[in-house]
Order: C-alpha cells, then sequence, then structure tokens
C-alpha cells in the first residue's frame, strides 16, 4: 500500500464515520499520509484527526479515537495507534513490502503516474527565459503522468531581469494563468550539455538561484546528479550480474526500511505537481478552480532521487552473495528492490527529461 493508497483508505474511513453519525464534517479532498515522526510508530502517521478536530467541534483525540475501528478494519492494516495530540500511527501488514516491490516492477517507470488530473488543463504563462522554460517542461511531463495537461504560453508582461521570484505557481492575470518565473539562470548552462544543464535549473527551489558550474559534470559522490544516474546504473549491475549468477528477482520481507518508504512515498510526490492556489480567482481552464501547478513540483522531484539513489547505494553491496556463498531468499528480495529502485530512478529522471543509463 502506497501513502497515495493509505490516503484514500484515511479519507475512506472519514466517510464511513460521517455516514454512521460519530462525526459531523465535510469530508476534505485529501488526508497527509507520511512516515511517523519523533515520538511516533508504525510505518504511517497522519494528522486527519488534527485537521478535523475544529470543523468536528471535538477535540483531536476524540476524533482520532471514533477514526480508529474504521482503520483497523481497512485492508492491509494491522495495526492502529493513536500518539501525542492525536496522530494516528498506521501499521501494515507483513505483505506491505513484497507487494510494494511486485507494484514497482510490473509498471516499471511509469510507477506513481494515474489518471487523477484526467480532462483538466491549465493555463501557464513563463518569459523568455531558460528556467522558466525548462521548468515549465517538466511540469508538463509530471501533470501528464497524473493525466492532466498543461498549456504553456509566454508572459511578455514582466522583464525577467526585475521583480523574479513572485508569483511562483500563482494565479496571475485576466487570463487564469499561472506564471512562472522563477530565478533566472546566471548565465547560458548550454555548455554543460542537456542533462546537467537540465539538472542545474531544476534541482534548486525556484526561488533559489541556480549554479551553472562545472560541478554538475565531476562523476563524485558530492554531485547529486552522479549519486542519482550511478545508483540506476548500478541497479541495472547487479540485475546483470545476477542473471549471471543464474539466480532471479523474488519479492520478499526485508530490512531497507529507508529506501522502502521512499519508494512508497514517490506517487505523492509526483501528485504534488499541483496544489491549491493561493488566490481565489477562479481558473478558466481547469474544472477545479482551486487547484494550480506547483512551481516547486519539479525540485521536489529532483531532491526525491536523490533520496532514492543514496538509500539504493546503500542496499547494492548485499544485493550479490559473496565468495561461496548461495543465492538465498534475501538475496533474490534485495534484487527485487533494487530492481524496483532502478525503475523508480529512471521513471524521476525521464521525468525531468534526463538520461538514466544503464552504464556510467
Amino acid at each position: 500500500m502506497t501513502p497515495v493508497e493509505l490516503s484514500r483508505t484515511v479519507l475512506c474511513a472519514v466517510r464511513r464515520a460521517v455516514d454512521e453519525g460519530e462525526l459531523s464534517v465535510a469530508v476534505p479532498a485529501r488526508a497527509v499520509v507520511t512516515p511517523p515522526g519523533p515520538g511516533g510508530r508504525g510505518d504511517y502517521a497522519t494528522n486527519i484527526a488534527l485537521q478535523l478536530a475544529r470543523p468536528a467541534g471535538q477535540a483531536p483525540l476524540r476524533v482520532a479515537e471514533v477514526l480508529r475501528p474504521y482503520l483497523m478494519g481497512a485492508e492491509g492494516v494491522r495495526g492502529v495507534e493513536i500518539t501525542g495530540p492525536g496522530f494516528l500511527n498506521i501499521s501494515l501488514d507483513g505483505s506491505a513490502v513484497p507487494d510494494l516491490v511486485r507494484r514497482v516492477r510490473l509498471d516499471g517507470p511509469r510507477y506513481g503516474h494515474s489518471d487523477d488530473l484526467a480532462g483538466e488543463v491549465f493555463a501557464v504563462r513563463v518569459p523568455y527565459e531558460v528556467r522558466a522554460e525548462v521548468l515549465a517542461d517538466v511540469l508538463a511531463r509530471i501533470i501528464g503522468a497524473q493525466g492532466g495537461r498543461v498549456d504553456v504560453s509566454h508572459d511578455v508582461s514582466h522583464d525577467v531581469g526585475h521583480d523574479v521570484g513572485h508569483d511562483l505557481g500563482g494565479v496571475a492575470g485576466d487570463r487564469g494563468a499561472t506564471v512562472l518565473r522563477p530565478v533566472p539562470a546566471p548565465e547560458d548552462p548550454a555548455p554543460l550539455g542537456l542533462d546537467a544543464a537540465r539538472w542545474a535549473l531544476l534541482h534548486p527551489a525556484p526561488h533559489d538561484r541556480p549554479r551553472i558550474t562545472a560541478d554538475h559534470l565531476v562523476q563524485r559522490e558530492g554531485n547529486p546528479l552522479f549519486r542519482v544516474r550511478y545508483a540506476h546504473a548500478r541497479t541495472r549491475a547487479v540485475c546483470r550480474n545476477a542473471a549471471d549468477l543464474g539466480f532471479t528477482a523474488q519479492p520478499g520481507p526485508l530490512d531497507a526500511a529507508d529506501l522502502v518508504a521512499l519508494l512508497a512515498d514517490y506517487p505523492r510526490v509526483l501528485a504534488t505537481a499541483v496544489a491549491v492556489a493561493p488566490s481565489n480567482r477562479p481558473s478558466k481552464l481547469s474544472s477545479d478552480p482551486r487547484v494550480v501547478p506547483d512551481s516547486s513540483a519539479p525540485s521536489r522531484l529532483a531532491r526525491h532521487l536523490v533520496g532514492v539513489a543514496d538509500a539504493t547505494l546503500v542496499l547494492l553491496p548485499a544485493v550479490l552473495p559473496r565468495g561461496e556463498e548461495k543465492p538465498s531468499a534475501a538475496h533474490r528480495a534485495r534484487l527485487a528492490l533494487a530492481e524496483a529502485a532502478g525503475a523508480v530512478l529512471a521513471g524521476g529522471l525521464s521525468l525531468l527529461g534526463i538520461d538514466a543509463p544503464d552504464h556510467l
């Protein structure tokens, strides 16, 4: 069960509590599900009880107590504990990790894609500036992976040399378009080559000044782009080596919580390509007037891929048997997880418009 699926499970629990008359609230559109914070337990936690407490006219702990039995009865949920002021901490059953790995391997680089934005059209305006152009292109790719479409036009009403960094992801003008004006590139990134140039423009948050330096080209651990591409290439290498040794992947339980959590969270990261608009002015091109593209989504995706890469590089040395060691169920499970990680890295890099090499 991914965080996106668990979010739907939480909302279903809220809806059932409302239908049974135990809560009197409007069911929210989304429920935030994240790995537990300090003091938390289980696999995931949600603050939905705190979110609903005021409109329900009840204390957060009481709302959590109402929701807990509905969550306990959900498929794939092993246990639910309440901590702090009303956080619901959810533990999934033992099949969660193998099921996630199977799902990722089945979907491949399209894991995390959905049709949640099917039929949605978002208008985006950008200045004639390379970083803004690349940002809009990647937003269109990520939103396209959710079934939506982005129409990009050029905004000539502002000089990109002044007033930069404002209206990031905001609705602007009577055309109902989202204006993207990130801090512009200080110089032409083309000499870095396509992949490094795109990474240099996308990895920093839109309000941060990008570094157009040769650091993005060096092949060492200090370069995040290198780590992401190297981790993908290494997953492909261990798959080839496993085939040479005559054993195949088989998803199973294993101890790799950090990597598993990052893979499970990947669909949610893609879903953050759109966000609730800070303005109440309706968009003329989207059927949901409150939802607009979020200009920070590409940088969030890039940073998430760095996390996946780092956790993958920790896993890889234990994937293959050593010396006279025979392949075990643990080796097969780690190999399956490595394949899944490689698929996420390949899919994420593709959405950023960056090549994912099999050899590096």
